[in-house]
C-alpha cells in the first residue's frame, strides 16, 4: 500500500475596490519571509493552521496582516489552485475567497514581512508579482473556479 501524499493549504483574500482606473486589487510588499521576497502578493496570504477551516485561516489572517474585521460568511469562494510538488518537494491547494464585506481600512499588521500595501488596477498588476499568483488572480476575476500551476504540460517550478 502506497503512502499518501502530504499537501499543504493557503488562503489568499482577493480585496477589490473601485478605484479612479477602474477595479483594483489590494497586494502586499513581501519582506523577510524567505518565499518570494521583494515581490507583491495578494495582501493579507497565509497557511491554513491545524483544526482551522479555510473561512477561518482567511478572517485570522485577515486580522493579523490587514488589521480587518471580518466573519468567515463573509468569504465568498473565487478560484482553487493545485501547485503540485514545487522545487521544495511541496504540493499546495491554494484558495482564494473574495472579501466583499470587512471592517477596518486596510493597514500594514506585521511591518517586519510586509514592506508596503498598495492597491493595483487588475488591468496593470505589478511585473514582479508571483506568475502562481498572477495566473489564480486573473482565473478569480474571470469567474474561473480551478487551475492547476504550472498547467499541464510545464515544468514543475
Amino acid at each position: 500500500m502506497t503512502e499518501h501524499h502530504k499537501s499543504y493549504s493557503a488562503i489568499f483574500p482577493i480585496l477589490l475596490r473601485e478605484g479612479p482606473a477602474g477595479r483594483e486589487v489590494l497586494l502586499h510588499l513581501r519582506q523577510n519571509t524567505g518565499y518570494q521576497d521583494g515581490t507583491w502578493d495578494i495582501a493579507g496570504s497565509g497557511h491554513v493552521d491545524a483544526g482551522e477551516t479555510a473561512r477561518q485561516a482567511l478572517v485570522r489572517e485577515s486580522r493579523e496582516e490587514l488589521l480587518l474585521s471580518a466573519e468567515p460568511e463573509d468569504a465568498v469562494f473565487a478560484h482553487l489552485c493545485h501547485r503540485p510538488e514545487n522545487a521544495d518537494g511541496r504540493s499546495y491547494y491554494d484558495i482564494y475567497f473574495f472579501l466583499p464585506r470587512y471592517r477596518g481600512e486596510p493597514a500594514i499588521g506585521e511591518p517586519e514581512k510586509c514592506a508596503e500595501l498598495r492597491w493595483f488596477s487588475v488591468d496593470a498588476l505589478p511585473e514582479n508579482m508571483p506568475p502562481t499568483r498572477r495566473d489564480a488572480l486573473l482565473h478569480a476575476l474571470r469567474g474561473e473556479p480551478y487551475s492547476e500551476y504550472p498547467p499541464q504540460g510545464e515544468g514543475r517550478v
